[in-house]
């Protein structure tokens, strides 16, 4: 198993080149000290003989340090917009019935990189609340659901609590402030699909 990896960051490139024998390590090449490293003791005369071979190791360096960094470039360039695609969903507030969860579902985001959670007086919630997979949709975006237990929640609290959802490469977060007003529930033919379909996703 050989390649590259290189950080857009700092632009510091390093690389891998190593082999493995009957499903374990065999020997590595170090690239930082330009030699190989035997984890095995039937590695070490392997170890040796292209420890010697000086013209191999520089054209390995040479591959890993320039011919494959430059590669790795270009094809994270052909596919930057794929890559740095971000979809943000729509959030709803949905409950089944009076004594259910507050369910806090986002569906239509993308990448599946994200954080989602409820929160009481802006601290984050883990007590009461339940978070669900991530899944997919069928159009290649995502879904998810975060549910919270307000049984023991008197109605007049509810203002204190909102839903916080947070998509890797969005700058902003969406926040959802718990209002009954906006609660869809399964009285409505919207809320009764969109629940079907999430449960039967589990």
């Amino acid at each position: 198993m050989y390649g590259c990896e290189w950080d857009d960051e700092t632009l510091e490139v390093s690389g891998y080149d190593q082999y493995g024998y009957d499903g374990e390590d065999f020997i590595v090449f170090d690239l930082k000290t330009e030699s190989f490293i035997a984890p095995k003791p039937q590695a070490v005369i392997t170890k040796h003989k292209w420890d010697n071979d000086k013209a191999q190791i520089a054209q390995r360096k040479h591959y890993l340090t320039q011919h494959c960094p430059e590669w790795l470039k270009k094809y994270v360039n052909y596919g930057r917009s794929s890559l740095l695609r971000t979809e943000v969903p729509s959030v709803s507030l949905l409950q089944k019935s009076p004594s259910s969860p507050v369910s806090c579902h986002a569906t239509g985001f993308y990448p599946d990189r994200v954080l989602m959670f409820w929160r009481k007086d802006g601290e984050e919630l883990h007590e009461d609340v339940v978070v669900g997979e991530i899944l997919p949709n069928h159009d290649g975006s995502f879904q998810m659901s975060v549910d919270l237990d307000l049984s023991s929640v008197p109605a007049e609290d509810w203002r204190r609590y909102d839903c916080v959802f947070q998509l890797s490469g969005m700058k902003k977060d969406i926040f959802t402030k718990l209002d009954e007003a906006v609660i869809r529930t399964n009285r409505g033919w919207d809320y009764c699909c969109c629940f079907l379909i999430n449960r039967e996703a589990h």
